[in-house]
């Protein structure tokens, strides 16, 4: 015991010099170490207390822990020394702390240090992280962390390629059909199937009518006669009687050239173009108005495009159009719009737009499927920034405008045309002005953090908390 009590007492005297004092705690003894230079306590005012033993609490004002001990005072010039557990943030006392903000960017401040449910401490805010003229501010380090990119605000032309489906359609002026217009008989069909190529003027099939009998007699007997005057006129009569019944030029003239009335009539093509439906059989009654050939021309074709309601206004008559099957991959085809239609398909949203193409081998076929490339680009250079460095929230556009040395500025701004990567800009930003193309969405989520945590800061009173009210690890 002796031997101990001599220990403590040489302990105790070098403990004095250092400004050090033991105190009892249960059958142990601990120290405690104030620096001999510190100024009175009475000339300074303490930042905040911290628990006696260095547990991780701490008070806004004086408190007492569990054991009747008064909580510590930790002063500007000695918290790095003596609070070893306080967080690493709070290390700058040459900059006042203005409060201590959730680590997660939780909508949650403290007056003092404190630690969040995960351990994590709260970082601190200084005066003059903020600023009141809406910039956000980041250090060189956060930049090249995140990867902030930006990029100068020029003038180009935007070019807007419109796209949509649609199918290939017959040319509805170069569509013939072959009916009859009196009652007649077919006698013989040509070697003429639905599909097969046909020319103008290749037969097609024979015919015999009495109507076209009558008609043909009649006409050869007035052109046989040699009485003039009322039998000409009357003649010129029976000849229409002729071609109202539809009966070929062809025909007609070969008979002024034999003066013979033929018992059955010759049907020809009257156009290039494949057939495109048959009804003709041998022997078949056909009455008038029943159509036996119907044939279309494909030389020239239309493709009919359903284009979105929404870009209706980017699209005019004459504008060059590139389609593209999906039954020639690689090959492209070039027209132009012909017709833009007046109407707008209630139930799709879309209109219709006609575009007329060559096809002069006959790829293009009735109702395959296309898709139409329009290109609606305007030679005139508009101002316009690259489409990743817009934040559209629907009903807001902004962009974030570089101001150099780590500030960046939020600004809406007014969108017009979209294509080729680019964006119009009617309003908002001038020439030569840079915007953020890369993380400007961490960007943006800092600066409404900021605008958050600076409400709560505003709307904070302004007296220290009473003690107790934030102490780390307790909510009273």
């Amino acid at each position: 015991m002796n031997t101990q009590r001599l220990l403590t007492a040489i302990v105790l005297t070098g403990s004095l010099a250092l400004g050090t004092y033991w105190y009892a705690n249960g059958d142990r003894w601990s120290v405690h170490a104030e620096a001999t230079t510190a100024a009175p306590a009475s000339d300074r005012a303490p930042l905040y207390y911290r628990d006696p033993e260095g547990a991780p609490l701490w008070s806004a004002g004086p408190k007492k822990d569990d054991r009747g001990r008064d909580y510590l005072p930790v002063y500007d010039d000695d918290q790095a020394a003596a609070d070893p557990a306080k967080p690493k943030q709070q290390a700058d006392s040459s900059r006042k702390i203005l409060y201590y903000r959730n680590p997660m960017g939780l909508p949650d401040t403290s007056p003092v240090p404190k630690k969040d449910p995960m351990g994590m401490n709260y970082v601190p805010v200084y005066e003059g992280d903020e600023v009141d003229d809406g910039t956000v501010k980041l250090s060189p380090g956060k930049i090249q962390r995140t990867g902030v990119k930006s990029e100068p605000v020029e003038r180009r032309p935007i070019r807007v390629s419109v796209k949509a489906p649609g199918t290939i359609q017959l040319d509805e002026r170069r569509v013939s059909v072959i009916a009859m217009r009196a009652e007649s008989f077919v006698q013989k069909v040509a070697d003429v199937t639905t599909g097969t190529r046909v020319k103008a003027g290749q037969p097609l099939m024979q015919i015999y009518s009495s109507a076209v009998a009558s008609a043909a007699a009649e006409y050869l007997a007035t052109i046989t006669s040699k009485t003039v005057g009322g039998v000409e006129m009357y003649g010129r009569g029976s000849r229409q009687r002729l071609i109202n019944l539809d009966v070929p030029e062809q025909v007609i003239a070969d008979m002024e050239k034999s003066r013979v009335a033929p018992v059955t009539v010759q049907w020809s093509a009257p156009r290039d173009g494949i057939v495109l439906e048959r009804n003709a059989i041998e022997g078949m009654r056909a009455n008038p108005g029943d159509v036996l050939f119907r044939i279309a021309d494909i030389s020239l074709v239309w493709a009919l495009v359903d284009v979105a309601e929404r870009d209706l206004g980017n699209i005019a008559v004459g504008q060059p159009v590139t389609i593209r099957t999906r039954s020639f991959a690689g090959r492209t085809f070039t027209g132009k719009i012909a017709v833009i239609y007046p109407q707008v398909n209630k139930d799709t949203r879309t209109a219709r737009v006609r575009i007329e193409l060559a096809n002069p081998d006959f790829a293009l076929l009735p109702d395959m499927y296309v898709d139409a490339d329009i290109d609606t680009a305007d030679s005139a250079p508009v101002l316009a920034v690259p489409d990743n460095s817009v934040l559209d929230t629907g009903g807001r556009q902004a962009v974030l405008v570089d101001k150099g040395e780590g500030r960046f500025e939020p600004r809406e701004v007014k969108l017009g045309r979209r294509g080729g990567g680019y964006i119009e800009v009617r309003d908002g930003l001038a020439d030569g002005e840079s915007v953020v193309t890369s993380a400007n969405f961490l960007i943006d989520a800092e600066s409404n953090l900021k605008a958050a945590l600076k409400g709560f800061a505003e709307a904070a009173p302004k007296e220290p908390a009473a003690a107790g009210d934030h102490v780390m690890g307790e909510h009273k």
